[in-house]
């Protein structure tokens, strides 16, 4: 089967193959039976990286033909045919080694009823994935006539050598002239393999003349069959791939290749005011996923001109494309220009294509205001971040309908609201200079609450049993804004402190937030199960206003 120039790998497996042919004369030993099944193997995986190979330049040769019809066309088409008659014979190979197995299980084949080939299918085919493919692979070491010949010696031979072997051979032949016209080769090129010698040209082991046909499948084991057919897939696999490659390169050898198409959007402005219009081009990209253009830029001007190629900068691409970066490190818009270069394969000199682009820096910022949750605080410092996404803030100026609204002296970039008691809402609103021209940017409408009441707790509690020790050193009332984003103090004013003693209550009322000298000398003669009860609590927010809290109410353990 050879007789054109082989891969090493393929050089290998072709020399293991003639090995375990050679020693079938002798004797079929088990130690031979499992070489052929791990040569077969092989041939599987090497067979399934072959076709992913062979679609490879399939589908770069769809693209050509997607971006010029007029001029790929006709040789894109002797490539659908190549791919056509390929997975004709393929096909048929395939059903060859099922028909194989069958032959060998159970006899004469047109003897097998369909219920048979199911069967054999259930027993010896399983999905797997090779190479990233799914499909069906024969478990040739669970098919218990693998090492007879019988049957598939009747099968591929016949009786007046009328068998499926020498169906194959005329197949083969015919494939291999299909595939040398397709690639203006003579009959006998060596360039593809598949070769049949006509007449009994071949020799056994004692020297005696054989045919073809007869030398490759009379008296050999199923494996060895199975092993042999994978070999002419490869070969047939092989012979796809180069007539495709001879027709992909012969489209034009001194053309831009490309072997990427993608849609690309180029917008005008990617930010857009409302009741502005948003305007783009999408167009259609090519581009060789192979070539390394350069790139030439300079920041800072409107169009490019010859001499900028003195200061410019160079940037080389990678997979056909280049990746401008530019540090933002001021506000404003940004303009550059450049020129990308690349090879004239018809003049073998470089070719200059010019561009020009514009962006706009602005400063980092996320405002999220849900709608029934815009609320600024009465008596406290409420924070806000105002920015307009494309606009610089030099550009923007920010107002109030009510209260006051002031830069952070703190935290640049962000700005103060204070407002007072009697205002149930107010409205901050912003406006910019754009071409020129005043704009309204839009306004967002808060509401205006009080600071909610704080948790009056002692040692970090609003009830329950604590120990005495733990009491005595907490010593105070504490207020706590929890789930209150701002850092505000709330001051205790007064609040009563109730204890049972003797069967009567005993009230001590205190003024601040501390434990009283009275206090504490009743929770120190205090007795497990005793409780004390801190109510009436009354504080004062940073607002004015007073609030009266919850309870208190503890147990001794």
């Amino acid at each position: 089967m050879a007789g054109y120039k082989e891969t090493p790998r393929q050089k290998m497996i072709s020399m293991m193959y003639l090995v375990l042919y050679a020693l079938l004369a002798l004797n079929v030993s088990k130690d031979v039976l499992n070489a052929f099944l791990v040569v077969n193997e092989s041939m599987q995986t090497t067979n399934a990286s072959l076709e992913n190979k062979v679609d490879y330049i399939y589908d770069k040769f769809k693209v050509q033909y997607q971006l010029n019809k007029d001029k790929v066309g006709p040789k894109y088409q002797e490539a659908v045919q190549v791919k056509k008659e390929s997975e004709k014979l393929l096909n048929y190979l395939e059903d060859l080694k099922f028909n194989l197995v069958k032959a060998s299980e159970m006899g004469v084949l047109p003897k097998n009823t369909k219920e048979d080939s199911l069967k054999i299918r259930e027993l010896y085919y399983k999905d797997t994935v090779i190479n990233g493919v799914q499909q069906k692979y024969l478990l040739l070491d669970k098919v218990p006539t693998k090492d007879k010949y019988d049957n598939t010696t009747h099968y591929m031979i016949g009786n007046k050598n009328n068998g499926e072997a020498y169906k194959l051979s005329q197949k083969l032949k015919e494939y291999r002239s299909f595939m040398l016209q397709k690639m203006n080769e003579p009959e006998n090129s060596k360039k593809i393999g598949l070769v049949i010698k006509p007449g009994k040209v071949y020799h056994d082991a004692s020297g005696t003349k054989e045919d073809w046909e007869y030398h490759n499948f009379n008296h050999t084991i199923l494996a060895a069959d199975i092993t042999l057919i994978n070999k002419i897939i490869n070969e047939v696999q092989s012979a796809e791939f180069d007539a495709a490659n001879y027709l992909y390169a012969s489209v034009s050898a001194t053309d831009y290749k490309f072997d990427h198409v993608e849609a690309k959007i180029i917008p005008k402005s990617t930010y857009v005011l409302k009741n502005k219009k948003y305007e783009a081009e999408v167009l259609v990209a090519a581009y060789d996923t192979k070539t390394k253009p350069d790139v030439y830029y300079v920041t800072g001007v409107d169009k490019w001109k010859p001499d900028y190629k003195k200061r410019a900068k160079k940037v080389t691409g990678t997979e056909g494309t280049v990746k401008l970066e530019f540090p933002a490190t001021s506000e404003g818009i940004k303009k550059y220009a450049g020129v990308i270069e690349m090879i004239d394969p018809k003049t073998n000199k470089p070719t200059q294509y010019e561009f020009n682009g514009s962006y706009v820096v602005a400063p980092p910022s996320l405002t999220v205001s849900p709608l029934k949750m815009n609320v600024f605080y009465i008596g406290v410092k409420n924070p806000v971040s105002i920015s307009v996404p494309g606009l610089s803030m030099d550009k923007v100026t920010p107002s109030i309908s009510k209260g006051k609204l002031y830069k952070d002296p703190k935290n640049k970039g962000q700005w103060i609201v204070e407002v007072s008691k009697g205002m149930k809402n107010v409205t901050v609103s912003a406006s910019a200079k754009i071409d020129g021209k005043p704009y309204n940017l839009g306004a967002v409408d808060f509401r205006v609450k009080r600071v909610p009441d704080p948790t009056a707790t002692i040692a970090g509690m609003t009830g329950g049993a604590i120990d005495k020790n733990q009491l005595l050193a907490a010593g105070a009332i504490i207020p706590e804004m929890k789930g209150f984003e701002f850092d505000l103090y709330f001051r205790i004013t007064s609040y009563s402190f109730t204890t049972l003693i003797n069967g009567d209550f005993f009230t001590i009322k205190a003024k601040g937030n501390t434990f009283s000298k009275d206090i504490i000398k009743r929770i120190r003669s205090g007795k497990r199960k005793q409780k004390f009860f801190f109510e009436n609590i009354q504080a004062k927010g940073p607002d004015g206003t007073k609030r009266s809290l919850n309870p208190v109410n503890l147990e001794l353990k």
